[in-house]
């Protein structure tokens, strides 16, 4: 008697089911291939949960830096001293110009930095203009910073934070450069601390860089003309200057024609 024979398909069923029941688990089986440029569909690995989380995470925020007397450069900037936290900034047009602008600056809190508080206010310096190296006679303003710690003047106290000298020898008479009435124009001054003794009145005649460079540098009310060397303002915004400087801010007087205090 004759055996039948088994179809062939039937024959390769079994032998295709133990060829899947040896691979299908083993963890060198090849990934299945995905077309290219689409990812794959399993579970992400640790390299791609840490560039997620990198992706995720928010920038950190920069900390501002203080904020800084604009157009001062690092020189000028230098010379202002660390406990300083009221700048009185007056800006030359030009070297060889008398013409200026005021702003006064505060820095209340150092952390947030200096922040304009008045101005700016017109403002006139000496007639030929400004200078590293002031001497007597040059009709020229002392560039630089310098310490503001005395007040004074012809009329009485208008409410100064600095001590304050009332004297009638701030009077004063003449004619100005250009023929204007010099009068009452220290009828309120503040000292610049250029070659004199701080803590005394603006009176003091005292130069500790001797005679020959020159002093009596203020802060004065303005007479409608170029100075000697001094700083002037119009007087509403002396008498204003003056019952802001306080001396528990140390004030300072930041002085000279722009591109000299850019440096």
């Amino acid at each position: 008697m004759s055996v039948p024979r088994r179809p062939p398909a039937l024959l390769a069923a079994p032998l295709l089911a133990l060829a899947l029941l040896l691979t299908g688990c083993s963890s060198d089986a090849a990934p299945a291939k995905t077309p290219e440029g689409v990812p794959g569909q399993g579970a992400a690995g640790p390299q791609s949960d840490a560039a997620s989380a990198l992706r995720a995470s928010p920038a950190p925020t920069p900390t501002p830096s203080p904020a800084e007397i604009p157009d001062l450069g690092p020189e000028t900037l230098a010379q202002i001293p660390a406990e300083a936290r009221q700048a009185f900034v007056v800006t030359g047009e030009e070297a060889d110009s008398y013409r200026s602008s005021a702003v006064l600056y505060s820095r209340a809190d150092p952390a947030q930095g200096w922040e304009p508080v008045a101005g700016p206010w017109p403002a006139h310096n000496g007639m030929e203009g400004w200078t590293d190296h002031h001497v007597a006679g040059d009709r020229r303003s002392p560039t630089g910073v310098y310490t503001l710690t005395d007040a004074g003047g012809r009329l009485p106290d208008p409410g100064a934070l600095l001590p304050y000298d009332e004297h009638p020898r701030f009077a004063v008479d003449g004619e100005g450069f250009f023929g204007e009435p010099l009068e009452g124009s220290f009828d309120y001054v503040v000292a610049i601390n250029y070659n004199r003794t701080e803590g005394v009145s603006p009176l003091d005649r005292t130069r500790p860089l001797g005679l020959e460079r020159g002093g009596g540098i203020w802060i004065h009310v303005d007479h409608g003309g170029p100075t000697q060397g001094c700083v002037s303002i119009p007087e509403e915004l002396m008498e204003e200057l003056l019952r802001t400087l306080d001396p528990a801010m140390n004030p300072v007087i930041v002085m000279g024609d722009g591109e000299t205090l850019g440096r």
